[in-house]
């Protein structure tokens, strides 16, 4: 079977392009029609892509339409391939691929053509074709050289603003300073700001694929059912919606009509200020940080899901203690989350007078205190107060639990088992360690220079 030459495989999608339309007028006619006749004429293929060459002065291609702004404006639209445009890093046009759609207004009776134009071959529109001044597209329009070229330049005629640059009443317009004099009239350079359609229509299409696609929904009933998914939930908060025409959105644009006329816009608020979610421990109940680190959303959900899995009385076996020690873990590592938070805090804010925090607590959250403090080193470098920060974690876990459960002594032992088990132990000793071998050097180094 032979290949078919590109010049061909377009011809092919011209041709496939007006036999669908012929069909689709056809479809409604009965067999003896006469009108059947004069229909196959007109949309033989020469017949029909002179006349739609005729008819392309009708409609203009945009990425940036102005009605949009106001629907009785009248004036320039522009035609800007996102590759031409200059690179920003502000979030534009230029950021659009390839494969952006370009809209169109004018006639909505010759919109035909530009979906003739929109037709592809190998990922290419034929306008893009012709734009490039493609040989194959331009030989497929027609075999004689001249008629294709005469063809092509009234399709490619739609990307080029109609009658000259034009600002119009209805437009927006902005006169900016370009000179030097604000007083000289000439310094000064109309600007006439455009809807970028092109721009509008890819966040309209990403917005709703991550509102309403099947892939968005599965995500969302995961969630609902707090179960695992690997998807992505994205979420716009306070988004508006700017209708654009009316009841006839066609009147703008034609991609303004395949929306219904509905054009998101963003949240554009100022910030809402937030107090950091951790603060330093100078005042707390009952001199501990258990009590308001038991409050974190995160550390109230462990503990709840550890309290419901020891009320349902589960079996005694290895699983059931394997996924008990895993709650505990979870649990021991948002301490230690909270503790590191705590660690980054400037050195020595626990001596502060209103510091209520009891000592093994300042020990172990303001350990490079120790820096400053000699007797609060000798304290920290005898180590006494881990064991006693391992029993706080288990009286204040045993309290949170006996409130449903009966628990003592036996289950107060096994979390301070477990919590001097964890990683925390070995990061802290890691750092108290660098932390000794630089306090013994400088020690060393101070008393050297005390001997001299």
């Amino acid at each position: 079977m032979p290949q078919f030459s590109r010049r061909q495989e377009i011809r092919t999608v011209i041709d496939t392009f007006i036999t669908e339309r012929l069909n689709a007028k056809l479809d409604g006619l009965p067999a003896d029609d006469p009108k059947r006749e004069a229909l196959t004429a007109q949309y033989a293929t020469t017949s029909w892509l002179e006349d739609a060459a005729r008819r392309a002065g009708q409609i203009q291609a945009v990425t940036h339409t102005l009605k949009a702004i106001h629907p009785d404006a009248k004036g320039t639209n522009l035609y800007c391939l996102p590759s031409d445009l200059p690179k920003y890093r502000l979030v534009g046009s230029h950021c659009l691929d390839e494969n952006f759609a370009g809209d169109v207004v004018g006639n909505a009776a010759a919109l035909d053509v530009y979906k003739f134009l929109k037709q592809e071959h190998d990922g290419q529109s034929l306008l893009t074709l012709l734009l490039a001044n493609d040989a194959d597209t331009l030989a497929a329009l027609d075999d004689n050289a001249d008629k294709a070229r005469a063809l092509a330049e009234s399709f490619t005629s739609i990307t080029q603003p109609r009658g000259g640059l034009a600002s119009h009443t209805h437009g927006k317009q902005l006169y900016w300073l370009a000179g030097d004099d604000p007083h000289n009239d000439e310094h000064f350079h109309l600007l006439m700001p455009l809807y970028a359609s092109s721009l509008a229509h890819r966040v309209y299409q990403t917005i709703q694929t991550d509102r309403f696609s099947d892939s968005a929904k599965e995500v969302r009933d995961a969630r609902r059912s707090k179960q695992m998914h690997a998807g992505v939930i994205r979420e716009y908060p306070q988004l508006a919606v700017r209708k654009l025409g009316g009841t006839k959105p066609q009147n703008i644009s034609q991609l303004n009509s395949e929306r219904r006329g509905e054009n998101y816009l963003l949240a554009s608020l100022p910030p809402t200020w937030q107090q950091s979610a951790v603060r330093l421990p100078i005042k707390t109940r009952d001199g501990s940080i258990f009590p308001g680190f038991g409050l974190r959303p995160a550390v109230r959900e462990l503990v709840s899901t550890l309290r419901e899995f020891l009320l349902s009385g589960p079996p005694a076996n290895v699983h059931v203690r394997n996924s008990r020690d895993e709650l505990i873990t979870e649990l021991i590592d948002e301490l230690l989350q909270y503790a590191v938070e705590l660690w980054t805090f400037t050195p020595g804010w626990s001596a502060s007078a209103d510091c209520n925090l009891n000592r093994a607590e300042q020990l172990w959250l303001d350990f490079r205190r120790a820096e400053q403090d000699e007797l609060f080193a000798s304290e920290w470098q005898r180590m006494e107060w881990v064991g006693e920060i391992r029993e706080r974690f288990a009286q204040w876990l045993n309290a949170r639990l006996m409130k449903n459960l009966s628990v003592g002594d036996v289950e107060h032992s096994y979390w301070a088992r477990q919590f001097g088990r964890d990683a925390l132990w070995l990061d802290l000793n890691w750092l108290s360690d660098a932390w000794l071998k630089r306090f013994e050097r400088e020690q060393s180094q101070q008393g050297g220079a005390d001997d001299e």
